[in-house]
């Protein structure tokens, strides 16, 4: 009778718990608490260069910007229209900046195609402040802030290969990597070139018989780099290219996994494993190849990092409560 009672009682409680001479079953041996780092990795030291793999296509005629080279007022130049491809360099404004003018020149090969700020407008180095067109076959990459960020500043060598065709060969890189507004046609009179002060001379005019060209405006553009092939590379517009971008190189780096890091541009964030905990710090990072990622200060080289990095903190939602 008592063996029977103890059957029945054990038989209810296994239906919420499992039924034994100790209490509960344990939970099952081998798993770890939870929030425990399982991965992790060590700074290493190699080479580094930095790296951008891009995908691209050629294109006839690409558009691409002219940048200002130094920080001053831009003075726009009134640039005729061609009859011919230029074979020089054709000078398109003046920066100037302390009394001394700096001229900005779209290549031999190219035609101006607009003005991208007002004329007498205070530009930046860098600074996109012309439009021109390529007259010919380049290759476009169309680039995301990422990339952009980490080629703008010291564009390199651009190796390009061009699917199921020519390759790898050196691609020359023409004007800025950045979006253009479109281009604004210079207007039919010409300006002066002389500095830019208080009581400035008036406009200068076209000699007797000359007619200015209409010019139409340049398109817009996105994020973009474009680069063109040497002579004897047979283009065929609309095919695809990838693009591999070398901006910086540099020896013996400390390196960790991107995956290890938060942040990717001048500062970021790692989590130390010390007895089994993270420990969040910030790092200085330089180079990347896109794999692994330099890390200039912030780290000894003997730390144990956890993979993946930290998360950085969402956003409050829109309503919710404020801490």
């Amino acid at each position: 009778m008592r063996t029977t009672v103890l059957a029945g009682v054990c038989a209810a409680v296994l239906l919420t718990a499992a039924c034994s001479a100790g209490g509960p079953t344990p939970e099952p041996p081998g798993l770890a608490a939870r929030d425990t780092t399982m991965t992790t990795v060590k700074p290493a030291h190699q080479d580094l260069s930095n790296q951008v793999s891009l995908t691209g296509k050629v294109a006839l005629d690409p558009v691409f910007g002219i940048a200002a080279p130094v920080d001053g007022q831009v003075r726009y130049l009134d640039v005729k229209q061609p009859d011919a491809t230029p074979t020089a360099p054709t000078p398109v404004a003046n920066i100037w900046a302390g009394g001394k003018s700096t001229r900005v020149d779209v290549p031999a090969g190219a035609t101006f195609s607009g003005r991208l700020v007002d004329d007498k407008s205070t530009v930046t180095a860098g600074m996109p402040a012309a439009s021109a067109k390529f007259a010919g076959y380049g290759i476009v990459a169309d680039l995301d802030g990422a990339q952009a960020y980490r080629i703008a500043a010291a564009t390199g060598t651009v190796q390009a290969q061009i699917k199921d065709g020519p390759g790898p060969f050196p691609c020359t890189i023409l004007g800025t990597i950045a979006a253009l507004p479109a281009g604004t046609p210079a207007p039919s009179t010409p300006t002066t070139q002389a500095p830019p002060k208080s009581g400035a001379a008036g406009p200068t005019f076209l000699p007797p018989g000359v007619t200015q060209q209409p010019q139409q405006p340049s398109e817009p553009t996105g994020l973009r780099l474009v680069c063109t092939a040497p002579a004897g590379v047979k283009m065929i517009n609309g095919v695809a290219a990838t693009l591999q971008v070398v901006t910086a190189t540099t020896k013996d780096a400390l390196v960790l996994p991107v995956e290890a890091v938060a942040g990717s541009q001048g500062t970021g964030k790692v989590d130390v494993v010390v007895d089994g905990h993270r420990q969040t710090k910030d790092v200085t990072l330089g180079l990347t190849d896109g794999k692994n990622i330099e890390i200039k200060s912030g780290l000894t080289g003997d730390e144990t990092i956890a993979v993946p990095g930290p998360n950085l903190p969402a956003p409050p939602q829109a309503g919710g409560p404020t801490r």
